[in-house]
């Protein structure tokens, strides 16, 4: 019974936030704030791509061993580095593409690919890719690893459509809301599996957030509202941050050990 006890006092609380209205808000903020940050450090401040890349890798690095060290859901550093993922995803990307030459099609599918060698070795391991069990750090590794590709497949995938079909900022924004919407729909009405519902949903927030981002940030002749990446950057990262503050204030969102 010791042996039992002392065991069960190392686990962690579940790391992963309660799926509610303020996770998905604060998941499309993020994504579009990796898309609209990531063309300010790039174009505006004239970093370049690869120091770009090579600085949000090492933010991304440390802010992640905060979240592994922790050992329960912290909702600053939790949504930091998500962020930080949706940022690097959107680097990651625009390098294979616009450095190396690699097509729209080969990184969607390459990253596709690396997803569902990912969710493989995750169920394989741990019998269950669902999101509330993630209380140990093997588990936390599938986790982010995971988290990692569906930002970088989203930003390819959303790229692929938004220049193939050209369908505009908005128009790309509204169909890939609907996609969520049908997803939704079919989650309730027709009680699809809760787990893929959640990470195809997941994908899609990706260039949801991103159309969204091009719009607001991106000028009228362009397409877009024309507040600028920094002036978007900044409205979305302010509303962020005033929902993690309330969130930690609140502790919504935190979950018991599974």
């Amino acid at each position: 019974m010791k042996k039992e006890n002392s065991f069960i006092s190392l686990q962690m609380l579940n790391k992963v936030p309660v799926i509610t209205i303020f996770f998905w808000i604060i998941k499309i903020m993020t994504t579009t704030v990796g898309e609209t940050a990531a063309d300010f450090l790039n174009f505006n401040l004239h970093w370049g791509l690869t120091r770009t890349t090579l600085i949000m890798v090492v933010l991304l690095l440390v802010t992640l061993l905060f979240q592994f060290r922790s050992r329960k859901y912290i909702p600053g550093i939790y949504w930091l580095v998500v962020t930080l993922i949706s940022v690097v995803g959107t680097l990651v990307s625009d390098n294979l593409v616009d450095h190396i030459g690699i097509s729209l099609q080969v990184t969607t599918t390459v990253f596709a690919l690396a997803l569902l060698v990912t969710f493989t070795l995750w169920y394989g391991s741990e019998k269950t890719l669902s999101i509330h069990s993630i209380y140990t750090t093997k588990r936390e590794i599938f986790y982010w690893a995971t988290i990692f590709f569906t930002f970088a497949l989203g930003t390819a995938a959303g790229d692929l459509i938004s220049e193939g079909l050209d369908l505009g900022y908005w128009r790309s924004a509204l169909m890939f809301a609907s996609l969520i919407g049908i997803l939704a729909f079919v989650r309730y009405q027709f009680k699809f599996n809760a787990v893929w519902s959640f990470w195809m949903a997941y994908i899609v927030t990706r260039p949801l957030g991103a159309s969204l981002g091009d719009y607001l940030s991106q000028s009228h002749t362009d397409g877009g509202l024309g507040l600028g990446t920094a002036g978007t950057s900044m409205i979305f990262l302010v509303i962020i941050l005033t929902l993690v503050i309330y969130l930690t204030k609140s502790e919504k969102g935190q979950t018991q050990p599974s």
